[in-house]
């Protein structure tokens, strides 16, 4: 399969039609987003295969973003999961992105990876490389559905208690594109406090995902705490 990509972003970069291709590459043993903008230094691409949550996802879709910031007139390539995919099209949709500069190599997520996200739709619509595969429930939300007020609050009240502040959740979530946030409002959330003296942090969050959240779960796997932020 990653000789096909290969042969793919070849071919962009011969035809010039791309900029660069922004996937991923195995460097020093470690797999990280890179743009390609040789042909040569592909030989370092790498698809993530058999990766779990954690290990290699990243936000290409919210990398992406600074390019087009930088480079406007550019067309770049990406490689795109199905979570990517509905990345960029929301940030298309807020004017972050240009559907027009972008050319997508959609990847189908294996089964198991499938599995371990509880992923809804685990392809992109338009897949390059592998095959579709079942679609996944996440039971998370059914479970806390199930409490009664009380435990509901209890729950989270133990939860937003573990919180430390990193921003991490923030910092890796493909929508998160406000010029400012209104999480490092002092007059919202006192800086320096941990755990938060209240549930403020998360609950404006969610509120700002409430129109956004493309449930790529990159939040909940950057949460150095484990907060079960995707259910939230």
């Amino acid at each position: 399969m990653i000789d096909k990509v290969k042969e793919k972003v070849k071919e962009l970069l011969d035809q010039k039609k791309i900029e660069g291709f922004l996937g991923l590459a195995k460097i020093n043993g470690h797999t990280a987003p890179f743009l390609f903008k040789d042909i040569g230094e592909l030989d370092k691409l790498t698809l993530g295969d058999n990766i779990i949550p954690g290990d290699a996802r990243y936000p290409l879709a919210k990398t992406l973003t600074s390019f087009f910031k930088k480079y406007p007139e550019s067309v770049f390539g990406v490689l795109a999961r199905g979570c990517d995919e509905r990345a960029i099209n929301a940030l298309c949709t807020f004017n972050q992105l240009d559907k027009e500069k972008i050319i997508q190599i959609g990847i189908a997520c294996p089964e198991d990876l499938a599995k371990q996200c509880e992923c809804s739709q685990p392809f992109p619509d338009d897949i390059f490389i592998g095959e579709k595969v079942a679609q996944v429930s996440c039971t998370s939300v059914e479970k806390i559905d199930a409490f009664d007020l009380n435990e509901k609050y209890d729950f989270w009240t133990y939860e937003f208690s573990k919180c430390v502040k990193c921003y991490g959740c923030r910092n890796i979530c493909p929508m998160c594109f406000c010029n400012v946030c209104t999480l490092e409002s002092e007059e919202l959330i006192p800086k320096g406090g941990v755990p938060v003296d209240m549930p403020a942090f998360h609950l404006i969050r969610a509120m700002h995902m409430a129109d956004k959240c493309i449930d790529c779960g990159l939040c909940e796997e950057a949460c150095p705490v484990d907060i079960p932020l995707r259910t939230l």
